[in-house]
């Protein structure tokens, strides 16, 4: 019961604003068409993984939620770049946020 409020917290305050973030920077840099769907399946695969780990490690969800709140950590950074779905996603993510 408190891992799916947790998990339910943790998706609310990271992996939402990290899929926000995401339809943010493709529409801005109007990224090829294999970019997107690999962008898609990117968060369909990792963000019910960092999910399931926030709810099973408070610690880790809490100090996450606080770090992406307060911009230490950008939500592109939870990505796993060697993920080849994701490896696209996050070279793009990271140059956003550079140029921010």
């Amino acid at each position: 019961m408190i891992s799916d409020f947790i998990g339910w917290i943790f998706a609310l305050l990271v992996v939402d604003p990290l899929q926000a973030q995401v339809q943010e920077q493709v529409e801005r840099a109007r990224l090829p068409v294999e970019i997107v769907r690999q962008s898609q399946a990117c968060l369909t695969s990792q963000g019910p993984q960092l999910i399931e780990r926030a709810a099973g490690d408070y610690g880790w969800a809490a100090a996450t939620v606080v770090n992406v709140a307060i911009g230490r950590t950008a939500p592109a950074e939870l990505l796993d770049s060697r993920d080849p779905q994701c490896a696209a996603l996050v070279s793009v993510l990271s140059g956003a946020d550079e140029d921010a």
